[in-house]
């Protein structure tokens, strides 16, 4: 669940009176976009809405700065229903923004989410915004960590500009608004939020920090974000087809959750645990054609349910088909097993020649495994199986090997060339 730019990205951050770029909607009238390019120094900048999360849209050209109202309504008649790729994603715009230009010498990108290397919230900090974060080196931004039960102070933020040499008159401004989105973080449910770029308006002698576009996620589990009003139909064009008909299955614990990462990827990975999801995920890269945890102890009706939609709509189109996880304890492993393998053995018609690697920890393990087993030997479907002593990083690097090696043809996988132990089971 994600937003991005100022049509609900403005209502936001006015919860916490944090200062917004003026904007007006697309049903602005033609004197009221005059009078908002007269307010801010001859210009406005136009920007299409795209409901749900999407990134580099001026990369892609899909921002334009104009000079008058005619110019503005040019460029709203081109945003309007623009079509942007990012990734593997297509998605189109509903609609544009006309937000006032804020002139500015410096940009300043501030990102707020959890970190997997500090378990906790940081803020991620850099002079030098407007661009993906990625592209700075590591000199040029700062990570700033600090205690979640109070939040990231005034101290923090301004200890992290001093460093980053920041011109001095903008520091004040910037420790003074800066730390409300904590704020906003904290109160609403959300799992990121950034501002890029914040612009430096003058206001007199003094300057302002003005949010000039914004990327908000939500956790879907928390309820707080609905105390924001924004209408659930926003959210909507996060899921695909699959991630919708999966997620009915949810729990309160937010297994079954799963993201569509590659339609077009070729391993199909069930991951139980988030250590096993974060993993495999890095790891697999755009081969893997979702993101999911299973995890959470389900029992068989939900499993063979979840399994049954998942194989429906991607077996189809994988060569191998990854079950992976840590040791678990108490999750059982049997019954997880029953409900994947029944419904793989009810869909295999849609890819008879598909290849099963398992690497799987946990109560009642070869139990699962020879049930497992004595499916895929019935359905003449290869296999390698792997148990809890076996490393879950070497497990998918060796399903990825597989991978590579069945799509250049070349079945046979050498154990001793990607320094696996043998598996549990072969075939």
């Amino acid at each position: 669940m994600q937003i991005t730019g100022m049509k609900f990205g403005h209502q936001l951050l006015k919860l916490v009176d944090f200062p917004v770029a003026e904007t007006l909607r697309a049903s602005a009238s033609l004197d009221e976009v005059s009078e908002l390019i007269q307010r801010h120094g001859g210009r406005c900048v136009v920007k299409p809405v795209f409901l749900g999360g999407i990134g580099k849209k001026g990369k892609a050209g899909l921002v334009r700065i104009v000079e008058n109202a005619y110019e503005a309504m040019v460029a709203k008649k081109e945003l309007y229903f623009a079509i942007h790729e990012q990734g593997n994603r297509r998605v189109q715009a509903n609609g544009v923004t006309f937000e006032g230009f804020i002139p500015s010498d410096i940009e300043i990108y501030v990102n707020i989410s959890a970190s997997t290397q500090h378990r906790s919230p940081v803020m991620t900090l850099t002079t030098e915004g407007g661009v993906d974060v990625e592209e700075i080196s590591a000199e040029r931004k700062k990570v700033i960590t600090f205690n979640p039960v109070t939040g990231p102070k005034a101290f923090h933020v301004h200890d992290a500009l001093r460093e980053l040499d920041c011109p001095a008159h903008y520091i004040s401004p910037l420790v003074q608004h800066l730390p409300k989105l904590w704020q906003l973080y904290d109160s609403y449910g959300l799992t990121l939020l950034e501002l890029n770029p914040v612009r430096m308006a003058r206001k007199g002698e003094r300057y302002l920090p003005v949010a000039c576009d914004i990327k908000a996620a939500f956790d879907q589990d928390n309820p707080a974000w609905r105390r924001l009003g924004f209408p659930e139909e926003i959210f909507s064009p996060d899921m695909t087809r699959f991630e919708a008909e999966i997620n009915v299955l949810r729990t309160h614990q937010g297994q079954s959750d799963v993201v569509e990462i590659n339609p077009q990827g070729s391993i199909l990975p069930f991951m139980f645990g988030g250590g096993a999801n974060s993993v495999a995920t890095e790891i697999l890269g755009d081969r893997a054609i979702l993101s999911s945890d299973f995890g959470g102890n389900p029992p068989y009706e939900k499993m063979k349910a979840i399994a049954a939609i998942t194989l429906r709509h991607w077996l189809r189109s994988a060569r191998v088909l990854l079950i992976i996880g840590g040791r678990a304890n108490n999750t059982d492993i049997l019954t997880t097993f029953r409900g994947i393998f029944d419904a793989l053995r009810e869909n295999i018609d849609l890819n008879p020649g598909i290849h099963v690697v398992v690497g799987r920890g946990g109560p009642r393990l070869v139990e699962g495994m020879t049930y497992a087993r004595d499916i895929l030997d019935r359905l003449q479907v290869p296999y390698s199986f792997f148990g809890f002593d076996s490393s879950i990083v070497r497990v998918i690097h060796y399903a990825l090997e597989l991978d590579r090696h069945l799509e250049q043809g070349t079945i046979e996988l050498e154990q001793k060339n990607v320094g696996f132990p043998s598996p549990c089971f072969q075939a």
